[in-house]
């Protein structure tokens, strides 16, 4: 009788396990450690059979700024990445850099997506897009006659585009750099129609016959905190869309919401626009609710 020794001898060796596809992503920005998107990728890429790993590139932490795009870039392309995210104050310094544009991206000047693929770099915008999904499961309803605008860089073009696109019958900019809000309202209109858009004058005016506010600038992160408007310009019938979201609930969305103000939460434009960046970076749809576990997940 064959000793069990001997069957173990000729019994066949174990199938290697499959090696999961790599999926290497990261996020170039300033005084981004505190960002969910990592974790939302991460964990969406496991769920999708990857071997998922998102790196964090803060430019504050490298003491570097967005004249070094062209490096960081070059050293994600040989390191093997598929893909980066890009964010404040990148968005519109990173064009210059790629091969593509997508007609999103092209139509807003601004990218918060870059794919590598084949030796090309290619960019898109899901802000946009984020944005206004988030503000329909928020603020579903709301009157969109007229809306003031804060911010009008990166991630403000995106916003004033999704604001337009939605409903808004008029949207009063406002911005530090008033040029950079004159020529950001000059291209709306040019793309939705004279008066659609105006470089604000005075914000006391435009906020006193605005239906809501849009905030679109780093006040209100961690890295900034306080208001980015006197709160006494904010009244009951305002809604406020705040595109900040560490710490989700900013002085704004607090000081508003103790007003009677219909709020929402830079949460839902962080998901959303973390979703169609997933598939861009990988051709897979992904589960936009599980998405958003894994956001909802740090405020637990």
């Amino acid at each position: 009788m064959p000793s069990s020794t001997s069957n173990a001898a000729s019994a066949p060796p174990p199938a290697p396990e499959k090696r999961r596809p790599h999926l290497l992503l990261g996020l170039i920005g300033a005084g981004i450690q505190l960002s969910r998107t990592p974790a939302m990728h991460e964990a969406e890429g496991a769920a999708q059979g990857f071997l998922a790993l998102y790196r964090l590139i803060d430019l504050d932490m490298l003491g570097l700024g967005p004249d070094a795009l062209p490096e960081l870039l070059a050293a994600a392309e040989r390191m093997g990445f598929s893909g980066l995210n890009i964010t404040y104050p990148c968005k519109q310094a990173v064009i210059p850099h790629l091969h593509e544009l997508s007609d999103a991206a092209r139509a807003l000047g601004a990218v918060n997506t870059v794919v590598l693929r084949d030796g090309r770099r290619i960019g898109h915008n899901t802000d946009a897009s984020g944005f206004a999904e988030g503000f329909r499961r928020q603020l579903s309803g709301v009157a969109l006659g007229r809306a003031v605008q804060l911010g009008a860089g990166g991630a403000g073009a995106a916003v004033a585009h999704a604001a337009l696109d939605m409903g808004v019958g008029e949207l009063a900019l406002f911005d530090r750099d008033m040029p950079r809000a004159a020529a950001l309202a000059e291209a709306l209109c040019g793309r939705f129609g004279a008066g659609r858009a105006v470089a604000g004058g005075d914000l006391a005016a435009a906020m006193a016959s605005a239906d809501g506010l849009i905030h679109a600038t780093p006040t209100g992160t961690a890295q900034h905190p306080g208001l980015p408007l006197p709160a006494s310009l904010l009244r009951p019938s305002h809604w406020v869309a705040d595109i900040v979201y560490f710490p989700l609930e900013t002085e704004l969305l607090r000081t508003a919401r103790a007003l009677g103000c219909r709020t929402a939460h830079g949460g839902g434009m962080a998901v959303y626009q973390a979703v169609e960046a997933f598939r861009h970076f990988t051709g897979r749809m992904p589960d936009a609710g599980r998405m958003t576990e894994t956001f909802l997940s740090f405020d637990r």
